[in-house]
């Protein structure tokens, strides 16, 4: 999406704690260029973590099935609701923004946070349409484009009736409000944005998973794959209880689909050992044979095969274990109302750390394939045949290719959560994006 030349696009800082705003910007409009600077300053500056909050209009053509919906009760839209309140209570540029009652608003979260959520969580989805870009609602394969003019909203916002959650920079943030408003809003975004990239990453793996199955006819990896998929009904059920402020229930199946997630991972882990083992034996620079190969990655030369299925499954766990991890950090969060944000972020971070190393050990071995020389059959021919020369080649082109996927450590970066707001009050929240 473009923004008009003309565009007012009205943006509000969010604080996530009871802090002093640096004093850096002042009422008059920005560039783009302009707010990106702002953002890094508070960054580095800021005690506490400080989000922005844009409003822009809805675009005509809007994928909402990618995102996930909310009605007007639940904890998100209220906290929404209520900011958009009591911020044109106190602002004419907010109170003119919002009065319409619907737009997309796009929250952008600091590199510090993100941080804490642990490197891999969010990552960019690759978009069909463009080369280098990314899906979202609003955000092209450049970003936000530079043409909008973003209005700073107005100092009275932040006069403590929303608790720092409209201030604009230079202003202090009133007693312990922050946390009433601002870090819920906050809180709940990114619960749901991150929740709804992860869901994005398992509808991926379901993708690729039937393909592969179709073609391997393995029947005890379509009865794994049939186990990690029924997972979805009580997570689905647990993150529409826990995103209402609800509390789970052993009904609703949550535990066993913890073990059954657990018991996918350790065979990743298994199975991880086990390709690392093998390219350990292979001699140092000289050329592998592809029957050497495929002793120990069944199918790694064609399309197909077990080798490629295990590593869906490994994706198809691994996204299906961050949304739990989400649920179980709102979980916290909620039990703990008064350190809701840091609680949250905490809790990511922590049980993060073992899907960082699985996915970062998986990419190890795609790039050790990846640079592997292919050698053809030894024996006593001088000379190859037609097929076999065409199949080394085709092989060679596979395996070489295996590492183009692969995402180093890049370091982290600010994290993008567009919701769409219905003129009803109810939302729905697109996957949470790097920008």
């Amino acid at each position: 999406m473009t923004e008009d030349r003309r565009a007012i696009v009205p943006v509000w800082t969010l604080a996530t704690g009871d802090v002093r705003m640096p004093a850096l910007a002042r009422d008059e409009p920005m560039t783009a260029e302009r707010l990106a600077e702002l953002r890094g300053v508070l960054d580095v500056l800021a005690d506490e973590p400080i989000a922005t909050l844009e409003l822009h209009p809805l675009p005509d053509k809007l994928d909402r099935g990618r995102g996930i919906p909310l009605d007007a009760v639940s904890p998100l839209a209220q906290h929404l609701s209520q900011f958009i309140t009591q911020s044109a209570r106190s602002s004419s540029v907010a109170a003119t923004a919002t009065a319409a009652g619907e737009g997309l608003y796009r929250m952008v979260v600091p590199a510090k946070v993100a941080a804490q959520f642990g490197q891999g969580i969010v990552r960019p989805m690759a978009s069909k349409a463009a080369a280098g870009g990314v899906h979202s609602a609003l955000m092209n394969s450049t970003g936000i484009a530079a043409n909008a003019t973003f209005v700073p909203v107005g100092k009275a916002a932040a006069a403590g009736a929303v608790g720092g959650a409209g201030a604009t920079a230079g202003v202090a943030v009133a007693g312990s409000a922050a946390l009433t408003v601002a870090a819920p809003l906050v809180l709940m975004a990114v619960a749901v944005g991150v929740s709804a990239n992860a869901d994005y990453k398992r509808q991926q793996a379901i993708e690729h998973l039937t393909e592969l199955l179709e073609q391997l006819h393995e029947q005890k990896l379509d009865d794994e794959h049939s186990e990690l998929d029924g997972c979805r009904d009580a997570i689905d059920k647990a993150t529409a209880i826990l995103l209402d402020q609800g509390k789970l229930g052993v009904s609703l199946g949550l535990d066993s689909a913890v073990h059954a997630i657990n018991t996918a991972l350790g065979a990743a882990d298994r199975r991880l050992a086990r390709w690392q083992s093998a390219l350990d034996k292979l001699s140092d620079g000289k050329p592998v044979e592809i029957s050497t190969l495929t002793k120990s990655f069944p199918g790694v030369d064609d399309h197909g095969g077990m080798f490629r299925t295990h590593l869906e499954l490994a994706a198809l766990a691994v996204a299906l274990k961050r949304r739990v991890i989400v649920l179980q950090a709102v979980e916290h969060a909620q039990d703990d109302p008064d350190n809701s944000f840091e609680n949250f972020a905490r809790v990511l971070k922590r049980d993060h750390q073992r899907l960082q190393e699985l996915e970062s050990s998986i990419a190890g071995v795609l790039e050790r394939l990846s640079a592997l020389e292919l050698a053809g059959p030894q024996g006593l021919r001088p000379v190859f045949t037609t097929g076999e020369v065409d199949r080394l080649m085709r092989a060679a082109n596979r395996i070489h290719k295996l590492g183009d996927g692969v995402m180093g450590n890049s370091r982290t970066t600010d994290v993008a959560i567009e919701i769409a707001r219905n003129k009803d009050g109810s939302v729905v929240v697109f996957p949470a994006l790097p920008i």
